[in-house]
């Protein structure tokens, strides 16, 4: 995965001009498009498509400052079509216009290109375990609601504070299949990832395929296939982020498995009364690479 994700940054350079195609290279590498796109954005800190336009506008900048061409031309070269979407990215990255930045010579913000190294880490052994899933149904209350990287979402928290009390005892009485529980299920994710951008979190509980949903609920179906399960215990919910990002960090570069698309489940295992800490276990879907 770390070569991999070089060949992805190499790809970019070559590119910077013009659309390129990651799908091709994720088939030429063996892997998917999906799970090197969640890969990145889990260790570089942004989504690729956040990179792309930053190094562009890293290298776009130096033509601006060089004076030689006329704005409408080094934005064409950059795949924009008008100065003005052009302007509005390059203010994005360095936050100061291509005129100012041409009269002035600055501010720029340069983003260095990356180079992903191996490091020697994982001296805390990961609780994992990999399970065969026949298809079954995630059935609850859903919303959409923004990403948020750390900390408790608010969005979330006010999702199932609105649902009373015996609302989350019929759902457990459903549950008839793992993962038990009440279950926390993030579904439409974007594979970059990025802070802020919507996917459908699902507050409810598995069931057998077969079995009969009530109509005033919301379902998602899933297919049968591999899951990888990694089990948490400590302060919640910063146990739990910090076990998701060693996944991307540590278990996935390890272990011959990749992410598929598919929704990510979190199963609360024991907590405290006030949920400052958790006994939790992370699902992912997973394939074979």
């Amino acid at each position: 995965m770390i070569s991999a994700l070089n060949q992805l940054v190499d790809l970019v350079e070559k590119h910077l001009a013009e659309e390129f195609d990651i799908h091709g290279l994720a088939r030429e590498l063996g892997t998917t498009e999906y799970h090197l796109r969640r890969m990145f954005s889990s260790l570089a800190g942004m989504p690729l498509s956040e990179y792309v336009r930053r190094r562009r506008m890293t290298v776009a900048a130096a033509d601006v400052v060089r004076g030689e061409d006329d704005l409408l031309s080094i934005a064409v070269r950059y795949g924009y079509g008008s100065t003005e979407a052009f302007g509005r990215a390059f203010r994005a990255v360095h936050g100061s216009g291509p005129g100012d930045v041409r009269r002035d010579g600055g501010p720029l913000r340069t983003q260095p290109q990356l180079r992903f190294r191996l490091t020697v880490e994982g001296s805390i052994p990961m609780d994992t375990r990999i399970v065969d899933r026949p298809a079954f149904r995630l059935v609850g209350h859903a919303a959409r609601v923004p990403l948020i990287h750390r900390g408790v979402n608010p969005h979330i928290q006010r999702h199932i504070a609105a649902l009373p009390q015996e609302e989350h005892l019929r759902l457990k009485a459903l549950s008839d299949t793992e993962p038990r529980g009440l279950l926390q299920v993030s579904d439409d994710l974007d594979p970059d990832s990025a802070e802020g951008s919507e996917l459908t979190y699902l507050h409810g509980v598995a069931v057998s395929r077969d079995t009969p949903v009530p109509d005033d609920l919301d379902a998602i179906e899933v297919p049968a296939g591999m899951w990888a399960v990694f089990r948490t215990a400590g302060p919640h919910p910063q146990a739990l982020q910090t076990a998701w990002a060693a996944t991307a960090t540590e278990w996935f570069p390890s272990n011959p498995w990749r992410l598929r698309p598919g929704p990510s489940i979190v199963a609360v295992l024991e907590r405290a009364d006030d949920f400052s800490t958790a006994t939790c276990e992370l699902w992912l879907p997973v394939e074979p690479v």
